[in-house]
């Protein structure tokens, strides 16, 4: 049995203050819904290079000091889809917004009038608990179910 697999890199930031999580109401039909801003880890890059270039392009915010609070995968074809899960509090720089969508500061306590992704609820969680580290869709038969570790 093979010990490799087809791997997609991508890394995810829950930039935030004390009362605010900064959000992107991404345009694009995959995924649509405000979320964490993030993006391709490009080919030789590090990953944590890859979430501060990511946030700098998204955002217009550079990020300092990126702390990786976890790991999101998911089964594709012939292997698996990999998202860093970063926090940062920490940032400097004007905030824009991009062609992936409009970025947002949205209060903690107003997260439910807004129309998050599916899973954000389960990204936080994993990002904010640090009894978490991994967030995995697993396939069984026609069914998606979530595991947390």
């Amino acid at each position: 049995m093979p010990r490799t697999e087809r791997v997609e890199l991508t890394a995810l930031c829950l930039v935030h203050n004390e009362d605010a999580y900064l959000l992107q109401n991404r345009v694009k039909e995959d995924w649509k819904g405000y979320t964490l801003p993030g993006g391709h880890i490009e080919i030789g890059e590090s990953i944590v290079d890859a979430i501060v270039r990511e946030i700098k392009e998204e955002t217009g915010l550079t990020i300092l000091n990126p702390k990786l609070c976890g790991v999101k995968q998911f089964p594709i074809e012939d292997g698996r889809y990999i998202v860093f899960l970063f926090s940062a509090d920490e940032y400097e720089g004007e905030l824009i917004s991009s062609e992936e969508g409009g970025m947002y500061w949205i209060k903690k306590e107003e997260l439910s009038n807004v129309n998050l992704v599916s899973d954000f609820n389960i990204l936080l969680q994993v990002i904010l608990d640090d009894n978490l580290n991994e967030f995995q869709y697993i396939i069984e038969g026609d069914l998606w179910k979530i595991v947390l570790k």
